[in-house]
């Protein structure tokens, strides 16, 4: 059951504050499976490649659609086996029954079904591929955990099967594909990619001034004021008695500088450059201990005494070897991930193939329009109603490469190289190696 769905039956039910319509734990317990049972938890595969369809493929009549080199027969979607899947997502929208054709709502939950069949099959034949198996009991056993958590009792059980239209066995194929997709992603970490010691190295060098590195700071006493009589009144105080005491006493009465003038003038762990000149300069030239000024500064005149003095440190390479190993084994693991989806998603799409009326993205007979799909369509109409849209995309996909120098081991994509418009009148360079294809756009890698 959809939140929307909950809160109108409470509405339906009476009571009108919004104490009435939260729902019951029971209610809130089927919405959780419906979200669970009802879509596929692939976060893996997030990511679809869309490309130029390259033929109509040869979809079995009375198939919706096929997927080649899929275990057994999985790989063949029937229109029975298609309109339960509608069924499925019109009921987890809210819909009591499929939708008609030609609707809205038809449309988005045909899009919804036939991603979870596509899904579905491309897990079960990456799954196999990869050797990875889920028994009978394993799905069964996972099946109980989730029904005790959610469904206290047998009758709320039924309840969530009438409304959502699941069988038995729609739930028991959504729990074996969760498992699946866990166990691929257990198995992509089993022997992670590690840098080698010369990376670890390059990206020390490369943070060392930066990351690893501590700059010299110094503790100091300041009084300052704006009248230079009473910044000499403070200086020949401060010579007469020159305890923490003494600096509380004469910071209290002469200092106007609000940060330290209720902690005896002291400021720890002044860095260079933060002080502002001349007094930046004067304090990193003064010796410990030693009383200077009054100094005239833009804020007024200062008396000072630095406390003590820290040098600078840097942390050596075998004291964060183990911190740059598994920043960069993290970042390795990420990046081979990447590769893995984007091979997982071309691979399969090139072996999707789908009957006329049933074509989206995920299939290879798709054909693109090049449009964003989140662009509103009046965006490319040639006169649409109530005027183009001012957020429509531009015309052409442009590739940003990295900043020539850019690249390093802090920062391995580099930095967008910054484009500038073309003024009127002057002539574009030419694209290296002749002109550059229509579009503009970078191809998508092409499948196995």
């Amino acid at each position: 059951m959809s939140p929307e769905r909950g809160g109108r039956k409470a509405s339906e039910k009476g009571g009108g504050s919004s104490r009435s319509q939260r729902p019951s734990p029971a209610e809130a317990s089927r919405r959780r499976a419906l979200a669970l049972f009802g879509v596929l938890l692939i976060g893996l595969f997030a990511a679809v490649a869309a490309s130029e369809g390259l033929g109509e493929p040869s979809v079995p009549d009375g198939d919706v659609l096929l997927v080649e080199d899929a275990p057994g027969d999985s790989g063949h979607v029937s229109q029975a086996e298609f309109d339960h899947a509608l069924l499925l997502a019109a009921a987890g929208k809210g819909a009591k029954k499929a939708p008609k054709p030609g609707s809205k709502t038809y449309e988005e939950a045909k899009e919804e079904a036939l991603t979870s069949k596509v899904e579905g099959i491309w897990l079960e034949g990456q799954a196999a591929e990869m050797g990875i198996e889920v028994t009978d009991a394993e799905v069964e056993k996972e099946f109980k955990k989730i029904k005790e958590q959610e469904f206290p009792t047998a009758a709320q059980f039924q309840e969530f099967l009438k409304e959502s239209k699941f069988t038995q066995a729609d739930i028991d194929e959504r729990v074996k594909l969760q498992l699946l997709s866990t166990q691929i992603q257990e198995q992509l970490q089993e022997d992670p990619p590690k840098p080698s010691k010369s990376d670890i190295e390059a990206y020390y060098e490369a943070a060392k001034a930066t990351q690893f590195t501590e700059p010299p700071s110094r503790d100091i006493r300041l009084i300052r004021n704006k009248d230079r009589a009473k910044a000499e009144g403070a200086l020949a105080q401060l010579e007469e008695g020159n305890t923490s005491k003494d600096w509380n006493k004469v910071a209290k009465e002469l200092s106007e500088d609000p940060a330290t003038k209720g902690k005896g003038g002291l400021q720890q762990n002044v860095g260079e450059g933060t002080l502002g000149e001349p007094l930046d300069a004067a304090v990193a030239g003064a010796p410990e201990g030693e009383l200077e000024g009054p100094l005239k500064t833009p804020q007024g005149f200062v008396v000072f005494e630095v406390q003590n003095s820290t040098p600078e440190t840097t942390q050596e390479l075998k004291a964060v070897e183990g911190q740059i190993e598994s920043q960069l084994s993290q970042q390795l693991e990420q990046e081979a991930f990447t590769e893995f989806v984007s091979d997982f998603n071309v691979r399969w799409r090139s072996r999707t193939f789908c009957a006329p009326d049933y074509v989206n993205e995920r299939c290879e007979n798709f054909e693109s329009s090049g449009h964003p799909a989140t662009a509103p369509a009046a965006c490319y109409e040639e006169d649409p109603d109530g005027g183009r849209p001012e957020a429509c995309p531009a015309p052409v996909f442009q590739a940003i490469p990295a900043t020539p120098g850019s690249v390093t081991p802090l920062a391995p994509q580099g930095n967008p190289l910054a484009q500038r418009p073309h003024p009127a009148g002057e002539e574009k360079p030419a694209a290296p190696g002749g002109a550059v294809p229509p579009g503009g756009a970078v191809p998508p890698p092409t499948g196995e």
